[in-house]
């Protein structure tokens, strides 16, 4: 035969008794499922908006973790620095509870710690007497140590003492001339000073150091203290004692510091910087005049930009001319990124600070009216960017269903498509035969 015949509504070849199913389904199958592959495309689409926005929120919530950084009243911008005119006597640290002035101090003497040591026998493991001896902490109670066979050996005595919290440490000290059984408080100054007594062993206690308190003057008024690191006599101020100069009197300046003030700043702008970028990346035009960014169309990023434009142009009246970001170095670019003059900076903060710290810290100042400015956007419950992602989650979850609807659809046509066209195929099987019957019923009629 040389026309093409028809079954149902499948077309097949003059001359064939079989259908390829297969490649009918697939040619069938395909087209249909285009309106499927349409909607994973808007998907895709959707997830990689988000992932964009995902890590847009990211860079935001660290800039807003940089300006709560420059409001905070125990940060950088309000840490202060203690410097001493004799490192070699004494140096200090302050904390911001301190006040920014000078102070004089004088160290008459150190704080001791109180020792003990034996005299030397052939080594640590050298049996030693049986028999006690007891150590005293100051006015605390004394505690016997036994020497007796489980421990009669220097190394036995000194783990036997460490094992009792007797509030010193022992150790066994070696040299040219044996072992020696050192004793040290675990207390500095006159409270923890040792008295060994009522010793019946073979050893002999020698006292090294008494322990006695750390003397100095502050400001004219006689301090006391069993330690060298001294705290409390100045408010907000640690002394710590290096060597004692009773005829030299050593200033302790206190005064912001600029560095840490300098860094915090420093920070945020780096913070800045990175979601300028972020958001300037989104509305990129090509050399060919084209953009097409995934969140170019985004309402909500555009206005994430035009807010924190807006927001870093704040200024505050008087504060003797330091009333915005660029009065103390940080200028802004026309990509609305911003470089540090940093001799500017510098400058603003070594002359400056208290002007610098109420534009960064004071009730009206920047950190705190940006910090509303940046809740705005990634408040957890409100922020307009939180939205934005809970939306297009939705999204992304409305294509997932309309996507598991169609991929349904189309397994059922694919199971009837399958089903029709292997009917054709048992019919065209049979063909054959029914040609064979119908040939011998015309020739039976001649």
């Amino acid at each position: 035969m040389g026309t093409i015949n028809s079954i149902g509504n499948v077309l097949l070849p003059s001359g064939s008794n079989t259908v390829d199913v297969q490649a009918l389904l697939d040619v069938a199958m395909a087209a249909a499922a285009q309106p499927v592959a349409l909607v994973q495309q808007q998907q895709a689409n959707i997830q990689n908006q988000s992932a964009i926005l995902t890590s847009i929120e990211g860079d935001i919530t660290s800039l807003a973790s940089a300006v709560t950084a420059l409001g905070d009243s125990t940060g950088g911008i309000s840490a202060l620095t203690a410097t001493s005119s004799s490192s070699t006597i004494l140096t200090a640290s302050a904390d911001s509870t301190a006040a920014t002035q000078s102070h004089s101090v004088t160290v008459n003497s150190l704080a001791t710690t109180s020792t003990y040591y034996t005299d030397a026998v052939a080594s640590s493991s050298t049996p030693i007497a049986d028999g006690s001896f007891d150590i005293t902490v100051g006015t605390n109670a004394p505690v016997t140590v036994t020497v007796d066979s489980s421990n009669d050996t220097l190394d036995g005595i000194a783990a036997a003492i460490n094992g009792m919290n007797a509030g010193v440490t022992a150790n066994v000290v070696n040299d040219a001339n044996g072992s020696r059984l050192a004793l040290v408080s675990n207390t500095t100054g006159a409270p923890g000073d040792l008295t060994v007594a009522n010793n019946a062993t073979g050893l002999n206690f020698n006292k090294a150091v008494t322990g006695s308190n750390a003397s100095l003057t502050v400001d004219g008024v006689p301090i006391n203290s069993t330690s060298n690191t001294v705290s409390g006599v100045i408010p907000g101020v640690t002394l710590n004692l290096a060597s004692a100069s009773p005829s030299t009197s050593v200033s302790i300046n206190v005064s912001p510091d600029t560095t840490q003030a300098e860094s915090a700043i420093n920070t945020f702008v780096s913070a800045w910087n990175k979601v300028m970028q972020d958001l300037n990346a989104q509305f990129a035009v090509g050399a060919n005049g084209t953009g097409a960014q995934p969140l170019e169309s985004d309402g909500t990023v555009r206005d994430a930009q035009q807010q924190l434009l807006s927001a870093i142009t704040y200024s505050i009246g008087g504060n003797g001319g330091f009333v915005n970001l660029a009065s103390i170095g940080l200028n802004l670019n026309d990509d609305g990124t911003i470089t540090v003059d940093s001799t500017a900076l510098s400058n603003a903060l070594g002359s400056n600070f208290s002007n610098v710290q109420n534009l960064l810290q004071g009730t009206s100042g920047i950190a705190s009216y940006m910090s509303n400015v940046l809740n705005l956007m990634t408040d957890p419950t409100q922020g307009s960017i939180t939205l934005d992602l809970q939306g297009m989650s939705q999204t992304n979850q409305d294509l997932s269903d309309q996507i598991s609807d169609m991929e349904a659809t189309l397994l059922n046509q694919q199971q009837f498509l399958t089903a029709q066209y292997d009917q054709v195929q048992v019919a065209l099987q049979e063909l054959p035969l029914i040609q064979s019957q119908i040939t011998q019923q015309l020739g039976a009629l001649k």
